[in-house]
């Protein structure tokens, strides 16, 4: 749908948290450009209605209020119980910690469909209540891993499977910021691109952001034994989210978290008779922009046509469960504690 597209039985839509991710990030931006939150997307689709938000914070919920034109506001998730409003989707934007209180009372709301951020809770066994819950009352959970939309990563799984590059050697990949804030992105994308995984080796913790949430180095195997590491960078510096693919046919990096592409073809070499080297790269930009417009579509034919969601809260916690075993392994010297 484009930006001014317009439902006339538009989808209702209850935001929970007015940060970043719900809206912030969007408010300065120019008019028309792609969203990278919640409120742009929906706003931006135009199929849906932001009929309402929730936020305790008196001044950043009425400044969210005025800037995506919402009209009811309440300071917490229990006040919405003691509306009338009835609710299609409600989007979960709040911090993680208080996801599940959160989650618990949008259970109760009855909505058609509920979009969370990641992770879904801290801890796997809360996940998994949750995951539960929401198949035994028929509310599908859609899980904010954005990339599961980003149109690079639809073609290069497509890619990766046909092998357009020839033979996948190894993946190697750099983030920072959590293993479960940011690694939980990275496994889950490797999820999709590759399949299940093992893990080989958990390195030493770096506590580069979080107190409880440290970024880890991580050795992995692929079901086939393809070979993927994943080392860290300090979230003080600069943030990063990298993965290179290393093909039979060439190099290809995901660099910005997708908002750009390097590509390095393997040729024969005109100085060394016999030998084949990388080109010069070329660098594109990524489609990455495109994920949240095309996750609130995703989440429209959802709904109104039972089309299935391209993350959902099996696909988060397939990647949260990975991120907790990689965990233990760093805390118990690689043996899992039982």
């Amino acid at each position: 749908m484009k930006a001014d597209s317009v439902d006339i039985n538009p989808v209702l839509v209850l935001i929970v948290g007015c940060g970043n991710i719900a809206g912030g990030f969007d408010q300065a931006r120019p008019p028309g450009s792609l969203p990278y939150t919640h409120a742009g997307a929906y706003k931006f689709d135009g199929r849906f209605h932001i009929a309402a938000c929730v936020e305790p914070d008196e001044r950043r919920r009425n400044e969210f209020m005025e800037a995506w034109d919402i009209k009811v506001g309440f300071q917490s998730i229990d006040e919405v119980l003691h509306s009338c409003g009835a609710f299609d989707v409600i989007s979960i934007c709040s911090p993680t910690s208080e996801h599940g209180n959160h989650l618990e009372t949008a259970l109760r709301l009855h909505p058609k469909l509920i979009f969370c951020e990641k992770p879904v809770t801290t801890s796997v066994w809360h996940t998994q209540c949750f995951v539960t819950d929401c198949r035994e009352a028929n509310i599908p959970m859609a899980v904010n891993y954005t990339r599961r939309w980003d149109p690079d990563i639809i073609h290069f799984t497509k890619a990766i499977h046909t092998s357009q590059w020839g033979e996948l050697r190894t993946v190697i990949g750099l983030y920072n910021k959590g293993i479960l804030n940011n690694g939980s992105h990275m496994i889950d994308l490797l999820h999709v691109l590759l399949g299940p995984m093992n893990i080989v080796r958990a390195g030493v913790p770096v506590y580069d952001y979080f107190p409880d949430d440290p970024t880890i180095p991580v050795w992995l195997e692929s079901e086939d034994g393809l070979s993927i590491t994943l080392s860290c960078g300090q979230a003080a510096d600069y943030a990063v989210f990298e993965l290179q693919f290393v093909f039979s046919n060439g190099v290809l990096t995901m660099e910005d978290g997708g908002m750009w592409w390097r590509e390095r073809c393997a040729v024969d070499s005109t100085l060394f008779k016999g030998y084949r080297k990388l080109e010069a790269e070329r660098r594109r930009e990524g489609q990455y922009p495109r994920a949240m417009i095309n996750a609130v579509d995703n989440i429209y034919r959802s709904i109104r046509n039972g089309e299935p969601l391209a993350s959902t809260g099996e696909t988060a916690l397939a990647a949260q469960r990975v991120c907790e075993q990689i965990r233990q392994l760093s805390y118990t010297g690689n043996k899992i504690s039982e």
